[in-house]
């Protein structure tokens, strides 16, 4: 579900020309991209300079996921236990931090489970109907609720963090990487297979991050529906070693299993998610942040309005001042570190309807403020469970829209992350009940 935490170091790929990473992942949302297929060789290159913690045989499969299980349920018990003796939360000093990651991850959130989906194509082929099944409770059988990349756009949304940040082009591997597997499944399907055995296998942070997104305050459900959905008994990690089972060609079962390796490898590509956590620096994001809005203040306040005998519009006009400038806001008392911010006068400016200075800052540029001026002083923990946004179920389909479409024209509205959209999302069902591949409820 999440990139895998190696014990290898992991090799930032190079990109194919000029093209960056983020324009290739833009291009490969907006439809097929050929040259795509000589950039997923490169990576696979630099994958196969790797090690993995795969076995020698595939069938020695089903034993490694259940021993990757334990080893995590175990090692989740052990921070569990350490919380209850008092130890800090491991990834998230602050909400702030929290706030960060979820916008650093979110390109590749945005394409949850793009990687499966030339695997549809294939509907027909009982030996895909694992891949195709995962792919389409990635995509929640078209229901809004379920979806998980409209859950994690909701979680956003609700988030104030929606726009994004502008990301350094790495944070776009994974995804680009996702896509253009999705868009190449036949040429790559040992690598598809490998790719989705590795990146189905719950992981540690994922069980630590929607523990620690829920204490402060934020609904984790994204994260929670990935660690139910994923488990190795009967979800998609388990779907996943039964799918490279089934594809497996038998007559040269090594040649596909060391493809398959490949595959998994790429989980490795970029950085891990505890790796990308420690990379945040509460002090460095809140300056940085001025810094961008700096160009856009450095005209608009009025010359009485003074921190130690300069203009506001004295202090922004000056590139690289902001650090003194917070200095001074706490030198002439206007920020209050280490006590709870709504104590500071410079909160009060920039936080409610009617402060004088509403909307000049975005949440989570707020939070930054308001974690950084909070320091040590800590609010109450605010525990919350995942849980629905109480949106409605899915809806039949209006006569004369998907009903009767051919799968191949719902399956094109289902690439990428257009099947978090309405149209996707009924082609989902649409495709769903025209394949015969709808799920029997218990009765």
């Amino acid at each position: 579900m999440t990139v895998m935490n190696r014990k290898t170091a992991a090799i930032a790929p190079l990109t194919t020309g000029c093209v960056s990473l983020q324009q290739r992942y833009q291009a490969l949302l907006a439809g097929p991209d050929e040259s795509s297929a000589t950039w997923l060789d490169e990576q696979l290159a630099r994958a196969g300079n790797l090690l993995d913690d795969l076995p020698d045989t595939p069938s020695q499969l089903p034993a490694w996921s259940a021993r990757q299980a334990a080893q995590v349920a175990e090692a989740y018990a052990g921070y569990l236990a350490q919380r209850r003796q008092g130890a800090p939360r491991r990834f998230f000093a602050n909400r702030a931090q929290a706030l960060w990651f979820l916008q650093q991850v979110a390109p590749t959130k945005a394409v949850d489970g793009a990687w499966l989906h030339g695997a549809l194509q294939h509907w027909r082929d009982p030996r895909y109907h694992g891949l195709i099944r995962t792919y389409l409770e990635e995509l929640g059988n078209g229901d809004p609720r379920c979806n998980h990349v409209l859950i994690y756009q909701r979680l956003l949304s609700r988030l104030g963090c929606l726009e994004g940040m502008q990301l350094e082009d790495q944070r776009y591997l994974q995804g680009t990487l996702q896509l253009a597997l999705g868009q190449h499944c036949d040429a790559y399907l040992p690598e598809v297979v490998g790719y989705n055995l590795g990146y189905e296998q719950p992981p540690l942070h994922l069980l630590i991050t929607t523990y620690e997104l829920a204490e402060l305050g934020i609904d984790g459900q994204y994260f929670q529906l990935h660690v139910t959905i994923d488990n190795a008994a009967s979800g998609h990690a388990h779907l996943s070693v039964q799918a490279l089972r089934q594809l497996c060609a038998p007559h040269d079962e090594q040649a596909f299993y060391a493809r398959v390796r490949r595959g998994y490898r790429l989980n490795s590509l970029g950085i891990a998610a505890p790796d990308l956590i420690r990379q945040f620096d509460l002090q460095a994001e809140l300056l940085a942040a001025l810094e961008r809005k700096r160009v856009y203040g450095q005209f608009m306040h009025a010359d009485h309005c003074r921190v130690q005998q300069r203009t506001i519009n004295q202090w922004l006009a000056e590139p690289g001042a902001m650090p003194a400038f917070v200095a001074a806001l706490q030198a002439q008392g206007w920020i209050r570190r280490g006590q709870e911010p709504a104590q500071s006068r410079w909160w009060k400016l920039i936080d409610g309807p009617s402060a004088a200075m509403f909307g000049v800052f975005n949440a989570y540029e707020k939070q930054l403020w308001h974690d950084w001026i909070a320091d040590d002083w800590q609010a109450p923990i605010r525990r919350v469970v995942p849980g629905s946004w109480g949106l409605p179920e899915a809806t039949e389909e209006q006569p004369g829209t998907t009903q009767h479409e051919p799968p191949a024209a719902l399956i094109e509205r289902m690439a990428g992350n257009r099947h978090a959209t309405p149209d996707g999302l009924s082609a989902t069902r649409a495709f769903i009940h025209a394949t015969g591949l709808l799920q029997e409820e218990p009765r």
